[in-house]
């Protein structure tokens, strides 16, 4: 949620002491699994899973272990308020987060929320979450980019989840790829929170506020 408030501040150009305060809150969380005890375990390949513990990413509460929804988010708010903030720790955190993101990516090409493999067997990738992860990674050059973008055109086209088309339209939009116009009429959720991301991916929606630097 505190991404989401620095990402909203920026959209509306806020830039004062208490949107700087969540910035340094933001900067001092961690994912529970990077610390030294872990990093060890990961090194003599103690734990069950091929999972990269060297970066820090960000989890969904303070002291949780990290996961993928809440670190795009994270990136894209990082993303939006850096211009606006001094010292190097920002950029920092953010490529930092790019590369956690691109290290939990499923074989598939997609993303789940976070954990592409558990005990030696390879876990399959999401349509929301393959999404969210290029939002974070919006502005990034890599191979795992392009190969994610193939697969979300893919969930695009065959998901049945209302959230997971809605996330996929934005953040396929964001890169620059075209996405099937909504028919003329097309039926809109009556939730308001899905009806909110249907109407940002639409071709005519706001999703470049998504993107680093988009301004409404």
């Amino acid at each position: 949620m505190t991404a989401h408030a620095v990402t909203l501040a920026s959209v509306r150009g806020i830039d004062d002491a208490s949107v700087h305060a969540s910035v340094d809150w933001l900067l001092r969380v961690v994912g529970a699994e990077h610390n030294m005890w872990t990093r060890t375990g990961s090194f003599l390949h103690l734990i069950k899973a091929r999972l990269d513990v060297s970066h820090e990413g960000w989890p969904w509460r303070e002291g949780n272990a990290t996961w993928i929804e809440p670190t795009a988010h994270t990136l894209v708010a990082l993303k939006k308020i850096a211009s606006h903030y001094r010292g190097p720790e920002v950029e920092k955190r953010v490529r930092d987060g790019e590369q956690l993101v691109l290290s939990r990516r499923c074989t598939d090409g997609g993303w789940n929320y976070g954990t592409p493999n558990m005990l030696y067997f390879d876990l399959p990738s999401y349509p929301e979450t393959t999404a969210l992860a290029l939002l974070g990674l919006d502005g990034v050059n890599d191979p795992g980019v392009s190969q994610g973008l193939d697969v979300a055109r893919k969930f695009h086209a065959e998901t049945k989840s209302s959230l997971g088309k809605a996330w996929l339209q934005i953040a396929l939009r964001c890169h620059g790829k075209d996405v099937p116009t909504p028919a003329e009429g097309a039926f809109i959720s009556h939730d308001l929170m899905l009806a909110s991301l249907e109407l940002l991916g639409h071709p005519k929606g706001n999703y470049k506020l998504f993107q680093v630097g988009g301004r409404a």
